[in-house]
């Protein structure tokens, strides 16, 4: 375990590396010129090219790279061009609204996906089994904004329960607040990301209506059903934490859509903005910290799930 563990680790370290390669090298590529930008348009040429000596950026891609990982393993994600905030400061206090946000929706999308997931196994070829199986396969093609705005339709216009945008001023000084504002964001991207998890777990649990040991459990008088909870839902519970790591993704995807929709002040509306004003150090460190985190939970998600199975622990 503790050899598959340092691989394990090798690999999310190359793999953050080659992340920051590419996510320097593709905004260099960008078209505009930030130091233009700045000067504003009135700026003089020597104004743009003090501009450009005062950012570094007159120097060697090679040499402004290794300044900004330099930085990076510091715990320096650098200053904001236009702010002149320092970015892991504005990701900190952005990240308040996006990883509660991100914390909810899988909740959502558990709690839908799990039960009914397994549901839709268990009652296969019958009417409801097939209406879930089916409304899973609708939601789950659903865009995001789409279904972002019929819950705001319904739940912030028609029904008035849910505020449709914004997040208090207050912040978490007033959690009930707080919660109230994140809580239709969450359910949009939970509902989409639940009905995508439900068809996998579906899946997985008529995978192991097959498996030898649970149809052994039935043959000694269990009920199909019977023996598929006791037996063949860890089994399912194993396969369903190895797909967790692709919903984080698709959950941080869809918080950039929705913290637009729902104008929230989190790291996916700041990206947004900062990508239009050209702040290349903070789109840097913004680009790094998610996939990062991204990189992580799958990195997390390999251990349990290697950990939990005694399968794998096995075969080495």
């Amino acid at each position: 375990m503790i050899r598959y563990a340092l691989t394990r680790l090798a690999l999310l370290l190359v793999g953050l590396l080659v992340a920051s390669v590419l996510i320097f090298l593709t905004l260099r590529v960008l078209p505009g010129d930030v130091a233009q930008l700045i000067a504003g348009t009135q700026g003089t040429p020597a104004q743009v090219e003090a501009i450009r000596e005062r950012l570094g950026l007159n120097e060697p891609l090679p040499t402004q790279y290794l300044e900004w990982i330099g930085g990076v393993l510091r715990g320096d994600l650098g200053t904001s061009l236009l702010t002149g905030t320092p970015v892991a400061t504005e990701l900190a206090q952005k990240a308040l609204v996006t990883v509660p946000l991100g914390i909810l929706s899988l909740v959502i999308a558990l709690v839908i996906a799990a039960p009914l997931g397994v549901l839709s196994a268990m009652r296969r070829g019958r009417a409801d089994g097939t209406f879930l199986s089916v409304g899973a396969q609708a939601l789950a093609a659903v865009p995001v904004v789409w279904a972002g705005m019929m819950l705001i339709v319904v739940f912030a216009v028609w029904l008035g329960w849910l505020p449709a945008q914004g997040f208090p001023r207050a912040g978490w000084e007033d959690p009930a607040a707080a919660l109230r504002s994140l809580l239709l964001p969450a359910l949009t991207i939970g509902i989409v990301e639940g009905a995508m998890l439900l068809r996998f777990v579906r899946s997985a649990t008529l995978q192991a209506v097959g498996e030898d040991f649970v149809r052994t459990a039935a043959a000694k008088g269990l009920t199909r059903d019977t023996a598929l909870i006791r037996h063949g839902l860890p089994t399912v519970g194993l396969s369903v934490i190895t797909v967790l790591g692709l919903q984080v993704a698709g959950i941080i995807v869809g918080a950039v859509v929705i913290e637009q929709l729902f104008t929230l002040p989190g790291i996916g509306r700041m990206l947004v903005a900062d990508v239009g004003a050209r702040d290349l150090p903070k789109v840097q460190g913004e680009l790094l910290v998610l996939t990062g985190f991204v990189l992580i939970v799958g990195f997390v998600v390999d251990l349990v799930h290697r950990a939990l199975d005694p399968r794998q622990r096995e075969a080495t």
